[in-house]
């Protein structure tokens, strides 16, 4: 009976360390010494700048539009296709040498450019080779959708191309169908490609201060990558309930086994 107590003991303190603790699943927490719940967390995010394999939308306007139809592509292709498969087709891609390629106008790179300045470039070569100013150019660049991919403990992994400016990492996740509850939040992984490669990065979701990170909005093309706790391999259960039945199923049988080892 003592061996049973021991035993007994010993798995239990194993076990009440498998649950996943509240705080390890809890976003956005206070964990710096201020107490102040009112604050404003601000974010000042650097523009985008282009990069190669990014797709770019391109409308140019002017006065007499009939002008201009060779810029802009007609639409009228294969209508069954989704947003993303019509910008890929319509839109401008950066090759590997950070160039894109416009009608009339040939080869301009933009590696490294923000939008409104690709915007001023098109604008410039435009008014040197095609029209006048009196033709009140009017110019839009965008990214042709932010595409994402999100792997590892989430609902739904997958990539995902979303029409928006600016995407933060909850909205990129909630869009994956957030992180599952045998994710680590704390070390949520996001892998940016840069000029000279990619590089990863490591933020904390839990913290507040994760709102100030320069990785809390994703940028294009970024792999987001949410690992697992140890608590999954175990294969004790997430929750109290699941490690409570856990405990009662070993016990019941350690219970079996040393009563029949003692009538034997």
């Amino acid at each position: 009976m003592n061996r049973l107590l021991l035993l007994s003991g010993l798995l239990l303190c194993v076990l009440s360390t498998s649950c996943i603790p509240h705080k390890d699943i809890v976003y956005l927490q206070e964990k710096s010494a201020s107490s102040d719940s009112t604050q404003v967390m601000v974010q000042q995010q650097k523009p985008y700048r282009i990069q190669v394999n990014d797709i770019l939308n391109i409308r140019i306007k002017v006065l007499d539009q009939d002008n201009v139809t060779i810029f802009n592509p007609v639409g009228d292709g294969d209508l069954g296709a989704s947003n993303a498969e019509r910008a890929y087709f319509d839109g401008f891609m950066v090759d590997l040498h950070g160039n894109i390629r416009i009608p009339e106008l040939g080869r301009i790179n933009v590696l490294g450019y923000t939008t409104e300045a690709i915007e001023e470039l098109v604008k410039e070569k435009l008014l040197e080779e095609q029209f006048k100013e009196t033709a009140n150019i009017f110019i839009t660049v965008k990214l042709a959708g932010l595409r994402f991919t999100v792997n590892g403990e989430v609902g739904a992994p997958g990539s995902i191309t979303l029409f928006q400016n600016r995407v933060n990492i909850f909205e990129a996740i909630a869009n994956s169908g957030e992180i599952d509850l045998t994710g680590n939040r704390k070390e949520v992984q996001i892998i940016r490609q840069y000029p000279q490669g990619q590089q990863i990065h490591t933020i904390d979701l839990t913290d507040k201060n994760v709102m100030n990170s320069p990785f809390y909005y994703i940028q294009p093309n970024d792999i987001i990558y949410v690992k697992p706790l140890k608590q999954k391999t175990w294969g004790t259960g997430t929750t109290g309930r699941e490690t409570l039945t856990t405990i009662i199923s070993i016990l019941s049988l350690l219970t079996t086994t040393i009563l029949l080892i003692n009538r034997t």
